[in-house]
This record gives C-alpha cells, sequence and structure tokens, in this order.
C-alpha cells in the first residue's frame, strides 16, 4: 500500500511538470499572470497550484489525527461546532461603569453570548481617575474603574454565574480579577462557580503596547500568583489569555504572531514551574488570544500550526500528562489594524472574511469589529452589524456542519507546516538568547516586528499591495456615518466617585490592608489574598498599585 501512495504521488508530480510545461506555459506566453509574484499577507510566496504533500500522506495520525485529540491540528473539541457554536464575546467599554453596563445589557438582549470588558489607559496601567498621569484618558478606550464601587455598577444587573467575562487587562490583572471575585460575593456567586478569562499577558506589553505598571520580574510573579489562587479558589477560571493579538496588530506576520505568542507561554510556564506550582495542576486553564486578518487561508492555517505546535511543546518539553494541559483554547478578534478609515463600509466585508478565517480555524470564542472603529469608538448600531455577521457565519454559511472543513487542502496543509516551521524558529532563536524576558530586553522581538510592520507598509505605498480604497478604488468622500464621543466630563465624573467612596469607607482599615499588602511584596507570598482584602475595604486601583510599586519599582524600556 505504501509502494503504491508514491508511486501515485510520482504520478501526480510527473503529470503536474507536463501541465506547467505545457498548458500553463502556452496560456502564460498569450496571458501573463497578473503579478510575478503572488504572497500572502504575511510575504510568504504562494505557488500556482499545490498537489498532494508526501509527509501528510505518510504521516496523517502524527500530523493531522482527529477533532478533540493530539495534535488537535483539527481542532480541540471532537465535534466542535456540530455540538456548541464558539462564544459570541464582543469586546467594549467606555466612558463609566453606568454606560458600559446599558451597552452590555444590550449586547446581551442582541444575542451576545459573553461579555468581554475594554478598560481605559488609566485603569490598565493601574492609576486613578484623578492623578495627574490620568488626564485626558478617563473612559476614552474603555470603561474607567477606580474602585469595586465602579464594579459592582459595571455588572448591575448582569448575573455572574450565568455569564462568561473576559477581561482585557495586564499589568492591572491581578486587582481587576480580585473586584470581579469580590462583585460575585457580594451576589452571592462563590469564587469556584465564576466563569471568565483574564488576558494577565505582560510580557507582550514590552513586546507591543507598552501598558505596564512593574519590571518582568514581580510581574511575572503577580501572574503565578494569579495561576496558584485560581487553580485552588477559582478553578473555572481562565488565568491568562496569553495574546498575539497584539503582536499581530504590531505589525508581525503570521508565523512571528504564533512564534512569539508560544513564546511567551513558555515563559509563563516556566515561571509557575520554578514558583513551585505542577504544569497539569495550571496548565488547562491557560488560553490564548489570536487575531483574524482578510488573507483567509493563511490565517486558517496560522491557527491550526499554533494547535500543533503548541501540542507538541507541552507534551514533549514540559511533560505535562493531562491532555487538557496540550489543547490551544483560544479567541480571536478580527483585525483592527486592517480596518481602514475611507470607504468604511469596506470594513464589514473584511470582518466578515476574518470571521469566516476565525471559524475555519477553529476559535472558541470571537469578538467581531464594528465597521467604524478606525475612527471612533463604535456605535450600537455597527456593534449589532458586527455581531450579527457572527451569527449569519453560524446559521447560514454551512461551514458549521463539518469539522475542519479546509484540513485536506493541499494548499492548507503545506502552509499550516510552513507556519509552524517558522514559528519554531522564532522559539528556537529566543531559546538562545536566553528566553523571552532577555529577548525583550535585548529587543529582539521588538526589532523583527518593526521590519515586518515596515516590510508590509512599503508594499502598500508601492502598490505592490493593494488595500481596496486606500491605494486603489479611491472615491471621493464625505464622513456621513454618525460618531460615538465619549465626553469629556467623564473625568470629572470619576474623580467625585472617588471622593465619595473615599468619604464612606473606614480609612484606618484600608491603610491596614495597603500597609499589609507592601510587607507581604517585599516576600515571596502569594499577593491574591492581600490584594482581595484591600479591594473588599474599596482601596482604589491606584493605591494597591503604588502599595506594591514601593516595593517593586516602575519599568522603564531600555535595549541592552
Amino acid at each position: 500500500m505504501a509502494d503504491d501512495k508514491c508511486s501515485n504521488l510520482e504520478k501526480i508530480a510527473e503529470a503536474k511538470k507536463k501541465w506547467d510545461e505545457g498548458p500553463v506555459a502556452k496560456t502564460c506566453g498569450r496571458f501573463p499572470e497578473r503579478k510575478e509574484e503572488f504572497v500572502t499577507v504575511s510575504d510568504e510566496p504562494v505557488e500556482r497550484l499545490y498537489t498532494p504533500e508526501p509527509s501528510v500522506m505518510k504521516e496523517y495520525n502524527e500530523k493531522l489525527g482527529f477533532p478533540g485529540q493530539y495534535p488537535f491540528t483539527r481542532g480541540v473539541q471532537p465535534t466542535m461546532y456540530r455540538g456548541r457554536l464558539w462564544t459570541m464575546r464582543m469586546y467594549a467599554g467606555f466612558s463609566t461603569a453606568e454606560e458600559s453596563n446599558k451597552r452590555y445589557r444590550y449586547l446581551l438582549e442582541q444575542g451576545s453570548t459573553g461579555l468581554s470588558v475594554a478598560f481605559d489607559l488609566p485603569t490598565q496601567i493601574g492609576y486613578d481617575s484623578d492623578d495627574s498621569m490620568s488626564v485626558g484618558e478617563v473612559g476614552k478606550v474603555g470603561v474607567a474603574i477606580d474602585s469595586l464601587a465602579d464594579m459592582e455598577v459595571l455588572f448591575d444587573g448582569i448575573p455572574l454565574d450565568k455569564v462568561s467575562t473576559s477581561m482585557t487587562i495586564n499589568s492591572s490583572a491581578a486587582i481587576l480579577l480580585a473586584m470581579y471575585i469580590a462583585v460575585g460575593e457580594k451576589q452571592g456567586v462563590p469564587a469556584d462557580k465564576l466563569t471568565g478569562t483574564i488576558q494577565n499577558d505582560i510580557l507582550k506589553e514590552y513586546i507591543a503596547r507598552g501598558t505596564y505598571r512593574f519590571p518582568p520580574k514581580p510581574s511575572l510573579r503577580l501572574i503565578s500568583n494569579i495561576f496558584e489562587y485560581c487553580t485552588k479558589s477559582v478553578p473555572r477560571w481562565n488565568t491568562i489569555s496569553i495574546s498575539g493579538y497584539h503582536i499581530r496588530e504590531a505589525g508581525s506576520t503570521a508565523a512571528q504572531e504564533v512564534g512569539f505568542t508560544i513564546a511567551d507561554a513558555i515563559c509563563y510556564v516556566e515561571t509557575a514551574m520554578k514558583a513551585g506550582l505542577k504544569v497539569d495542576d495550571f496548565a488547562p486553564r491557560l488560553a490564548f488570544f489570536f487575531a483574524a486578518h482578510t488573507d483567509l487561508l493563511e490565517e486558517v492555517a496560522k491557527f491550526r500550526a499554533a494547535r500543533r505546535l503548541y501540542a507538541k511543546i507541552m507534551k514533549d518539553r514540559f511533560k505535562a500528562e493531562n491532555p487538557k494541559s496540550w489543547m490551544l483554547r483560544f479567541h480571536t478578534q478580527t483585525g483592527g489594524v486592517t480596518l481602514t478609515a475611507q470607504q468604511p463600509d469596506n470594513n464589514i466585508v473584511r470582518v466578515a472574511i476574518q470571521t469566516l478565517a476565525a471559524v475555519l480555524g477553529g476559535t472558541q470564542s470571537l469578538h467581531t469589529n464594528s465597521k467604524d472603529e478606525a475612527l471612533a469608538l463604535p456605535t450600537e448600531d455597527s456593534v449589532r452589524v458586527a455581531l450579527r455577521t457572527q451569527q449569519i457565519v453560524a446559521e447560514e454559511s454551512g461551514v458549521t456542519s463539518t469539522i475542519d472543513p479546509l484540513g485536506g487542502s493541499f494548499y492548507v496543509e503545506q502552509l499550516t507546516d510552513k507556519i509552524e516551521a517558522e514559528a519554531l524558529a522564532y522559539i528556537e532563536k529566543i531559546d538562545e538568547l536566553g528566553g523571552m524576558v532577555p529577548a525583550i530586553e535585548q529587543g529582539y522581538v521588538q526589532k523583527e516586528i518593526e521590519q515586518s510592520a515596515y516590510n508590509y507598509g512599503q508594499s502598500i505605498e508601492s502598490n505592490d499591495r493593494i488595500v481596496v480604497g486606500v491605494n486603489k478604488f479611491q472615491v471621493e468622500e464625505e464622513n456621513t456615518i454618525p460618531l460615538f464621543k465619549v465626553d469629556e466630563s467623564v473625568g470629572k465624573l470619576q474623580s467625585d466617585k472617588i471622593a465619595k467612596v473615599k468619604a464612606d469607607r473606614n480609612e484606618e482599615v484600608v491603610k491596614t490592608k495597603l500597609a499589609a499588602l507592601t510587607e507581604a511584596s517585599k516576600g515571596d507570598e502569594n499577593l491574591m489574598p492581600f490584594i482581595l482584602d484591600a479591594v473588599r475595604e474599596y482601596a482604589t486601583i491606584g493605591e494597591i498599585c503604588n502599595a506594591m510599586e514601593g516595593v517593586f519599582g516602575q519599568y522603564t524600556e531600555t535595549f541592552n
């Protein structure tokens, strides 16, 4: 049988050669192809035609296997969307907790099946709204959360035992998780019944975003503290969402997104194991967050490659024994950087293609961007269209009827192999540099991404790459889309709230709890219980961060 397969592959190769030299050469002589070279969005060459790949034919079980089984190339669940659709988790948050709460209720009424919270920049970095560092940024790119009082309003009327919540928060993740736990307590929902995810991925902040507060070492300590605490007390919570999304938004290629994201995961796993945690105790709750861009087939191959590579690393490198520790489960967001201010209605089409990429690639949850996000925060109408995009793909497209429908595509399988190999090469390079933290401190990762972003920008400038409405098919247009704007009075509103919270709380108890947190930061105790104690007494996010910063210090980016 093996000889027959080899014979068939040889026959196909010979037939392809004749096809290239005959019909293709004749046709190209009369009608040249549109480009000398076709490439993916990541600048990978695309061949004219793909034929069966011998390794896939010979090593099917090792390379593809079956859904729900190692190496999970074809999906992490045995029945995938035939059993349950992905979570339609729309990312939202702006202005005050009151305004964001209204938007969350609206999304749930429209059929959203999970919440995803966007926080403003001061909250992300751990500054109170009345801090001088917060001027002009309060409530602008997300909701302002200063204390437990804001968190109580944010989830007012939203039962935390029935709704899964994702929180895009990193530097101050431990504090926001503590606030969520405290809100659950006030609703009568114990911590072991809470479901959701905190992003909690500080390494990508040093790489791609910059919303860090503390240096890497204490930041990694907080992450491992969260792993340990949630394993015991919040077992249904996903303790980290290791983010390739922001790496891709910064300009990486698909292979870099996979390689750098999994290299971050390796660092987190190593940190937790050095802190005494057993890999199978925390790894099943690790989750990932990737971008979906418009090069449909490259994105599908990327997701499949990421699953296979991660499974191998967890099984072989870290000797994890629980199959759930091998699973790469991920949330997807459509590509914000792909949206254009020109002809914004075109963004609806882009998002639809990206939605298909995420679903065909096997995502576990998905946020779809709105058409107006290149211009402003999305309006309710545009958010509804974005959610409807997911619902139409789920209910009308037919792509959810079978698992991994592009599996076996000659092109997709070879591209999956290629992305996996390139991503692994990046991981090996980072290992040579001593791990992800030294690679970041030396600027290696940042420079690789910067070069890719530059190359992509140049390809648009030279018209080698077409972006519809930007460098081709332009029209004269005036902006007629109603834009959503955050009122400038939000900063004053939040400052007044902080003053009221401080007037109503027991100041002496707050000082005692903050002092205990500072003292614990000097040792090696798990800081989550101390943070939770301070949160319950309505200490503000800025006060809690300041209590730790006195020990940890602030991080300033420098390249060796």
